[in-house]
């Protein structure tokens, strides 16, 4: 039912939405005041009532050694819930074809948290300089039909591995950005227990290996109820309209809101900048544009199938079954304990307010396999959660560390 009343709510704001935006182009390069103030208003009332769909990568060249080269994306694999995805690197000149070839591979793992994986845009931008670059891309479950059934964690560290056997272990580097850490994480633990390859290397960065470490306020949340309230609820059906109506989710618009109440004082500040620049008429601004760009990815976020989302509170952030070493999945003990030819690299933001300081650099016990020259940690100061894989911190501090890490066990 409150799905359904959210998407009533939608619709009947459409038409406000619309009116407002036509509004603001109207008035636009007005001084007077009252047509000022009205432009200003009608350009927040639109960001504020519009629907955000899932924006583009839109990354369509990159500059590597001095020289701009093509990327177009591929779909290498497609899964119900998930697509492997490659931005290829293209050029006509053999030599610099040859040394694309020859870089290292990187698969990026993204967060499947309720924002789409273009939130990783400035992550995969900046790898393609050095890299040759492969994404997790998670579908929304309101689009995946109930016939193709419900996808648990499980699930999740099975198509992680599927992925690296793919892509072939021997000669990859893994990535994973904060919620994926945990299965991520599995996934190369189960490969090892098997004696299958596994990657170069394993870079984990923000995610909650263990969350009973500096807890957050996304961790007392999850420990001050029981896993029966999340149930009751978080968990939604799609409605009619979806192609995946009928499908129990943890929505994203309820994501969405959780996310804004972490921090309800910064994101009233930002909109309130927001209309002072539209009311100087400064609508064309590299602030306005930059507010516009954050918040049109911010906005847009995705369903997760509701026993992925129930999974995920249970094991990682009430019983810490990970950490504690109690992870069962289909049978089989989840050991990182049994990788040995991996090299680890935990990176943590100083200001996380997501995964706490401590929380990700916890693998590194867990993985008592690994020789410690292989392993290492980078605590990156001044830096929150989203610092550590987009914007200035991300591209001029962390990703250098990364790329020599990487660098450094590329060889055989």
């Amino acid at each position: 039912m409150l799905y359904s009343l959210h998407e009533l709510q939608r619709g009947l704001l459409a038409p406000i939405s619309d009116l407002a935006r036509l509004t603001a182009e109207l008035l636009r390069g007005e001084t007077l005041l009252p047509a000022a103030a009205t432009r200003a208003t009608c350009a927040l009332l639109h960001r504020m009532t519009r629907r955000y769909p899932r924006p583009a990568f839109g990354i369509t060249a990159v500059t590597v050694h001095g020289r701009e080269v093509e990327v177009a994306e591929e779909i290498l694999l497609d899964r119900p819930f998930c697509r492997l995805v490659r931005f290829a690197r293209r050029t006509d000149d053999p030599a610099a074809a040859a040394a694309l070839a020859a870089a290292p591979r990187v698969l990026v793992c993204a967060p499947l948290s309720g924002h789409h994986p273009t939130l990783l845009r400035d992550t995969v931008a900046t790898l393609l300089q050095d890299h040759d670059v492969y994404l997790t891309e998670w579908r929304d479950a309101r689009e995946v039909p109930v016939a193709d059934g419900p996808f648990h964690l499980a699930d999740y560290v099975g198509l992680i591995e599927d992925f690296i056997r793919h892509l072939g272990a021997a000669r990859l580097h893994v990535v994973s950005v904060c919620q994926p850490t945990v299965p991520v994480l599995a996934a190369v633990a189960l490969l090892a227990a098997r004696g299958e390859p596994t990657p170069k290397t394993l870079t984990l960065m923000g995610g909650p290996i263990d969350a009973r470490v500096s807890p957050t306020a996304v961790n007392q949340l999850a420990t001050e109820r029981p896993l029966s309230w999340f149930a009751s609820n978080m968990i939604h059906e799609v409605p009619l309209g979806h192609p995946g109506h009928g499908r129990a989710v943890y929505p994203g618009f309820l994501q969405l809101t959780a996310f804004v109440m972490m921090n309800p004082t910064r994101h009233a500040e930002a909109y309130r900048t927001y209309w002072f620049d539209q009311l100087r008429g400064h609508e064309g601004d590299d602030a306005v544009r930059t507010h516009e760009r954050f918040y049109d990815e911010y906005n847009a976020v995705l369903d997760m199938d509701a026993a992925y989302y129930l999974d995920t509170v249970s094991a990682v952030f009430q019983t810490f079954e990970l950490a504690r070493g109690t992870w069962d999945l289909r049978g089989e003990r989840v050991r990182p304990a049994a990788i040995t030819t991996t090299a680890l690299f935990t990176i943590e933001g100083a200001l996380d307010d997501i995964s706490g300081l401590g929380q990700t650099a916890a693998a590194h016990a867990l993985c008592s396999g690994i020789p410690a020259e292989h392993q290492r940690h980078l605590v990156a100061d001044g830096c929150g959660h989203y610092g550590l894989f987009s914007g200035h911190r991300w591209r001029t501090t962390i990703y250098p560390e990364l790329r020599g890490f990487i660098r450094a066990h590329e060889a055989p």
